[in-house]
């Protein structure tokens, strides 16, 4: 027997896709949510935030809130106003066709699930290092976030691996809290623009590491240093530090749309202005999946909400036609 067509379909679980929950099942469309699944890294149900311990900058929670109990907090309201939660990740999509079509797990035969319209959630995840140390430490002095976490280092020495716009604006705003940032540089030049780079060198608090790799995260509760290799000379050295700030790029989890929604030259989903509309009617994206400039909770949550309604309001017109 085929499946119901769902009215709304949430691909993601993070703060976009339970924002975007909530108010479509307040909207009684009564929404489908695939929130992925444990074992996936591109798309862990409830998104970066249950990698992440304190959050002191989501309004509400003026104590702070750890990032897992803000996401369970956000599934349960979604749940209380009669969303549908399942735990599967989504392996194929077909938005040719209307009712839109999605399969789950693999399944090569007919669709899971048919929804007449799909929002889009499925987030985006920093490029990590690659070392046996960043699962165990995230959040333990190792991030990806300067804006989130840099407050908890005041007058502490941590450093930051990259060479772009984006290492160094987190590094002149972590400035602003410890007490010297140290860019670990692979090269012995910088990628960012001329602006940015001046300045980092101009900032007396800012020191650079150059011909540098990270060979090793030293700490086993908190991150206590890390282990360098000198690109040239292969030379290995110690740098003591409190805190690791990893910016070497984000990478947007849409495989699962190429050739179907349109994209930027990263691979990030392109909306209408102020809008969360896709080059596909009926298809809406909110959260880091089409943002990448602020990859904020907040922001995302607040998308989460312009998707949904959007979202309501086509699904109005289209049963009115």
């Amino acid at each position: 027997m085929p499946t119901p067509t769902h009215e709304v379909i949430i691909i993601g679980s993070g703060p976009a896709g339970l924002t975007a929950a909530i108010y479509s099942a307040r909207a009684d469309l009564k929404p489908l949510i695939i929130e992925g699944e444990p074992s996936s890294t591109s798309d862990q149900p409830g998104g970066q935030l249950m990698l992440t311990t304190d959050v002191e900058n989501f309004p509400g929670f003026p104590e702070g809130v750890m990032g897992p109990d803000l996401m369970a907090n956000m599934r349960s309201q979604a749940l209380r106003f009669g969303a549908e939660i399942i735990t599967e990740k989504v392996s194929k999509v077909n938005f040719s066709n209307h009712p839109f079509e999605l399969w789950t797990n693999n399944s090569t035969d007919e669709p899971t699930y048919t929804a007449n319209s799909v929002i889009v959630s499925t987030g985006a995840r920093s490029i990590m290092l690659g070392l046996e140390a960043e699962n165990r430490l995230i959040g333990h002095g190792l991030s990806t976030c300067a804006t989130c976490d840099g407050f908890f280092f005041r007058d502490q020495e941590i450093a930051v691996v990259g060479g772009g716009d984006s290492a160094l604006e987190e590094a002149i705003f972590l400035s602003r809290f410890a007490s010297k940032v140290t860019i670990i540089h692979r090269r012995d030049e910088l990628r960012a623009s001329k602006i940015m780079q001046q300045r980092a060198l101009n900032n007396s608090k800012i020191s650079f590491l150059w011909n540098s790799t990270v060979e090793e995260i030293i700490g086993e509760e908190k991150v206590e240093g890390v282990t360098l290799n000198n690109t040239l000379t292969g030379e290995k050295s110690s740098l003591n530090i409190s805190g690791l700030f990893i910016a070497i790029g984000h990478r947007p989890n849409t495989d699962l749309f190429v050739d179907q929604l349109t994209m930027d030259e990263s691979g990030y989903l392109l909306t209408g202005a102020d809008r969360s509309t896709t080059n596909i009617e009926g298809v809406f994206a909110c959260g880091d999946v089409q943002d990448q400039r602020y990859r904020q909770a907040i922001t995302a949550a607040g998308s989460g909400c312009m998707a949904a309604l959007d979202a309501e309001r086509w699904l109005e017109n289209f049963h009115d036609k």
